[in-house]
């Protein structure tokens, strides 16, 4: 909030904000436990958790995926999106009536079709991600594959806090009737979150500013090449 303020060209301190919120009784909202999307299958090769230790200094080293449940009238659908780790740019999602591997796939192939692939790619062990069609995707682009530990979520923890701001900031503030309202939100959300949210371990920077320079950061010149 005061970081917009600045931006505005508002000259306002932060403590100067911080009192205004509580005096206007202004508080966040607060996550709710998250319901579990994941369900693996005992037959299904499980790969190990890769980034223990790893410095993730750059776009595209490390993209994170998962499905998250949201409820609308008469029932529920699946958010499902893929997120660059370092800039915490969200880089493809979409949203359906089942979490099945149409949707885990159709997510991977529209960010692999539009940006340049990851090093490492890390999910749950859900058998979305898991399957045959899915992580034979990942091995024909040279893609590592790494796997949450069985019931960590916090290994994925940077597309878990995209999932509570996601939710905390717009999606628990309203009701949905269609699939249709809900899709449009969800897509005013992240452009907003991509293009105009600050982002506090960024400095304070928009995800999608920082995943375009270091992108160029890290383009070789011509005349280099």
């Amino acid at each position: 909030m005061h970081q917009q303020l600045l931006e505005d060209n508002f000259t306002v301190s932060l403590n100067t904000v911080a009192s205004y919120r509580q005096e206007m009784n202004l508080k966040a909202v607060l996550a709710v436990k998250q319901v579990s999307t994941t369900t693996p299958i005992k037959e299904h090769r499980k790969h190990s958790y890769k980034l223990p230790g790893l410095d993730i200094f750059k776009a595209n080293q490390v993209w994170s995926t998962d499905i998250t449940y949201i409820k609308i009238k008469g029932g529920m659908v699946y958010l499902a999106a893929i997120i660059d780790w370092h800039s915490k740019a969200v880089l493809s999602h979409k949203i359906f009536n089942s979490m099945d591997c149409t949707l885990a796939m159709d997510v991977l192939n529209d960010a692999l079709n539009h940006y340049r692939s990851p090093e490492i790619l890390n999910t749950d062990q859900g058998s979305q991600y898991t399957s045959e069609i899915h992580t034979q995707r990942l091995k024909n682009k040279g893609i590592t594959i790494s796997m949450d530990g069985k019931g960590r979520a916090t290994d994925n923890i940077c597309i878990e806090r995209f999932w509570r701001s996601a939710k905390c900031e717009r999606i628990y503030l309203n009701e949905y009737n269609t699939i249709t309202e809900l899709n449009d939100d969800v897509n005013n959300y992240i452009e907003f979150y991509n293009h105009k949210r600050f982002h506090e371990t960024l400095d304070y920077k928009k995800p999608m500013a920082v995943y375009k320079e270091n992108i160029l950061l890290n383009t070789p010149s011509r005349e280099a090449a």
